[in-house]
């Protein structure tokens, strides 16, 4: 089932354009069934197939900082028009109506599906992960990043220049197996939402 993604600049009018940097973050990072392109003045969207990637593309756009995201989960009519502008079907609608009340949330990120109660579900927790994300750290982004590629924790250590205890101080402030944790479940919700 597919997932779509509708992102939108906060303060667009007051600040500089920042789609095109958004998107080169994103290009070529996830896999897609349709790609992320402007749609609109200050707006994305893209179109995804698989829940685990719309939770990384959601968290990275919270780590990046200034957009409202909206997580549409449910069909869309097929076949796949080229162009992720010319896409229709439920999930794009659930993805305007989740941006639009992404904007009057904390971490501004909501989530509308095909069922309405694991869509609420879903939202609640990717909503408790952009606040782990949001809160972190540069310290702690900096062990997460090199743990994340593989290194062990004492690699890390010698990376950083630090003690291995300060790198295990650094993933536990910036709660790293938590996060490691909620991600799977944050998959499996929106797998739910879109029904």
């Amino acid at each position: 089932m597919p997932y779509v993604l509708t992102v939108d600049q906060r303060a667009s009018r007051r600040s500089p354009d920042r789609v095109a940097d958004a998107l080169r973050l994103l290009e070529g990072s996830v896999p897609v069934l349709l790609g992320f392109e402007r749609t609109a003045g200050d707006e994305f969207q893209g179109v995804l197939g698989d829940p685990a990637d719309v939770v990384d593309v959601a968290l990275r756009l919270v780590r990046m900082g200034g957009w409202s995201i909206g997580v549409g989960a449910g069909p869309v009519q097929t076949p796949l028009p080229e162009s992720t502008r010319a896409g229709a079907g439920p999930a794009f609608l659930a993805a305007r109506r989740a941006v639009d009340a992404a904007k009057q949330r904390p971490f501004r990120l909501a989530v509308r599906g095909a069922v309405l109660l694991e869509a609420a579900d879903a939202q609640a927790v990717l909503s408790a992960l952009a606040g782990l994300v949001d809160r972190r750290s540069e310290q702690a982004w900096e062990a997460i990043e090199l743990v994340d590629q593989g290194r062990t924790q004492s690699d890390a250590a010698t990376a950083l220049g630090i003690s291995r205890q300060a790198v295990g101080q650094r993933l536990a402030a910036g709660m790293w197996e938590l996060e490691k944790e909620l991600r799977p479940t944050a998959a499996r919700l929106l797998a739910r939402a879109a029904g």
